[in-house]
């Protein structure tokens, strides 16, 4: 609040405050967190405090700017993020697609504001090309090195779906289960990036199919790569 910008951060004022004082101004400004704890600790920092002491009226100024202009860029990106989730409702099944953990609003649209109209793209693989996804062969004359992906495409959608695929490592069970997988494997198993780049293409071909289908998503389907290894001995046995 504004309120709180009349209390510059500054080590004398800290300490005239104390930390009494500090937890009063945190509490006005419904602020929860460590700082609560942590009071007498910043008390203590700003009586220890080495830094300088000439023009603090204008650092205590540049402070109170600064604060300011946050406060409204935090509200100015409230109003945004309102807007992004009407326009995300409106499109067909999108509830579906943020089914999956880790893929939110903000990652959502992204993706579809860089891939356009689904309906003109007649597979997935023509949407990976455009994304600069799409596998191809590093070769010169005789010589032929590994397949890697051309970075050919819209480099923002590339990069939503990098972030889809990392956020949905992170909060995705069965994507994290994936991403183990695919680098730990006994056949060809892939470097981390690799991974997350499989797993970007896989994030693809699961909002392609919703949006195309209207199917609900689901978590199972994402674990059919796994092969588990085959139990010798129950086999035989078999």
């Amino acid at each position: 609040t504004l309120e709180v910008l009349k209390v510059s951060p500054i080590p004398a004022d800290i300490i005239t405050l104390g930390a009494e004082g500090l937890r009063n101004i945190w509490h006005d400004a419904k602020l929860r967190g460590r700082g609560y704890s942590r009071a007498n600790d910043i008390v203590s920092y700003a009586k220890t405090s080495v830094g300088l002491t000439d023009g603090t009226a204008a650092g205590k100024e540049a402070v109170r700017w600064f604060a300011e202009q946050i406060i409204k860029l935090n509200e100015q990106l409230a109003v945004i993020e309102t807007e992004l989730h009407k326009k995300c409702m409106e499109i067909p099944y999108a509830e579906n697609i943020l089914e999956i953990n880790g893929v939110g609003e903000n990652i959502l649209a992204g993706i579809l504001a860089e891939m356009g109209d689904i309906s003109r793209f007649d597979d997935v693989k023509e949407i990976q090309k455009l994304s600069g996804m799409g596998l191809v062969a590093c070769s010169s004359g005789k010589h032929k090195g590994k397949t890697k992906i051309s970075h050919r495409g819209r480099k923002r959608l590339r990069y939503w779906l990098f972030q889809a695929a990392k956020s949905a490592v992170s909060h995705a069970h069965e994507f994290k289960q994936l991403h183990v997988y695919y680098t730990t494997r006994v056949n060809n198993p892939l470097k981390k990036m690799q991974s997350l780049i499989v797993i970007a293409c896989k994030i693809l071909r699961v909002i392609y199919t919703i949006l195309k289908t209207g199917t609900t998503y689901d978590p199972k389907k994402m674990l059919k790569d796994i092969k588990h290894p085959v139990n010798v001995t129950s086999k035989a046995a078999a």
